[in-house]
């Protein structure tokens, strides 16, 4: 039922997308983000679709491409589509893509062949001393902010071992923690996390399981009772709605989640509603994918602010966009 991607060899590593300095949206205060690479949900909206496949990828980035031809001359699977002008390759309009992706097996010739950082390479193994180490560096910002490091992805549960050998590893160093999670997992790996973990960070993309199905690639049903389990451990939790046209920036939909959230047990400290925007295409493009909501319009945050009011009367604390520095 549920993808592990953990990558084994000799020195314990897992694929990192980023390292994301500075960050003040995933939990109080200024975070650094690390993405592991490799989630098992698909979700239509993802603003981070370099995040989803467990393996390394190749970004193919159309403006810095000079057309030389140099990757076709090294590619041992005829996997490069010839060299175009450079003007055509940069239009809006054009289909053509570097990489003929069913017959890529990722061999990195063409990245290494490259001159102008044009084809790069997404996803990189680091083992969890060289994460916690990069993580440190920013430590006197987390004192003074009340931040510390955020585990995202991807998703961390899908790398169960190494999400837990991270979190202890940044426990023992007295970093302040957020997991960052969508709960599609087995509860067993979920409560062994926790202990390690300040904040919860937990998604809620939908109640209802067969639209959850259709947006993510899988039903919602573990993902909520993972939930429920979660919130009577009493660890605190801030509940994270991707607000997202068509599938659940309906008024319905915001009055049965407000209802369900205000009725869990434990420590819901808050709920955060975030406008989908569209600043990820140029990642669907490098990476040679189709987005089905590449022609959406951003969500505007501010009209948020009427769904957000239907939690607030429930009681709960609830942000528009999920700043770690609001209090209200």
């Amino acid at each position: 039922m549920f993808e592990h991607f953990t990558i084994v060899d000799a020195e314990d590593r897992e694929l990192i997308t980023d390292i994301q300095k500075f960050a003040v949206n995933d939990g109080p205060g200024f975070r650094t983000n690390v993405f592991l690479k490799g989630c098992p949900m698909k979700c239509l909206w993802s603003h981070n679709p370099e995040t989803i496949a467990p393996y390394p990828e190749i970004y193919w980035k159309n403006r810095m491409c000079h057309q030389c031809g140099a990757c076709l001359d090294v590619c041992p699977r005829d996997a490069i589509n010839p060299p175009i002008s450079p003007e055509e390759s940069q239009s809006e309009t054009v289909s053509y893509h570097k990489i003929i992706l069913d017959r890529c097996d990722r061999c990195m010739k063409c990245v290494d062949a490259c001159r102008f950082d044009a084809l790069t390479v997404v996803g990189k193994l680091m083992s969890v001393e060289q994460i916690i180490d990069e993580v440190e560096k920013d430590r006197p910002f987390y004192d003074n902010s009340g931040g510390g490091m955020t585990l995202s992805g991807g998703e961390p549960t899908a790398h169960g071992d190494f999400s837990l050998n991270l979190l202890k590893e940044a426990r023992k160093r007295s970093l302040h923690t957020c997991l960052d999670t969508n709960g599609f997992c087995n509860w067993e790996v979920l409560e062994k996390l926790i202990p390690y973990v300040d904040v919860v960070l937990y998604d809620v993309k939908h109640l209802d399981p067969e639209i959850h199905k259709k947006a993510t690639g899988v039903t919602n049903e573990i993902i909520l009772v993972n939930l429920e389990l979660l919130a009577k451990t009493g660890k605190e939790t801030w509940i994270r709605i991707p607000v997202i046209p068509g599938i659940n920036d309906g008024m319905d939909f915001h009055e049965k989640a407000s209802r369900y959230i205000a009725g869990l047990a434990g420590n819901i400290a808050r709920v955060d509603l975030i406008p989908f925007h569209n600043y990820c295409r140029d990642k669907y493009n490098w990476l040679g994918l189709d987005w089905p909501l590449k022609d959406e319009e951003a969500i505007e945050p501010s009209f948020l602010e009427i769904p957000a009011d239907l939690y607030r009367e429930k009681g709960l604390l609830t942000t528009v966009g999920g700043s770690g520095f609001e209090t209200s």
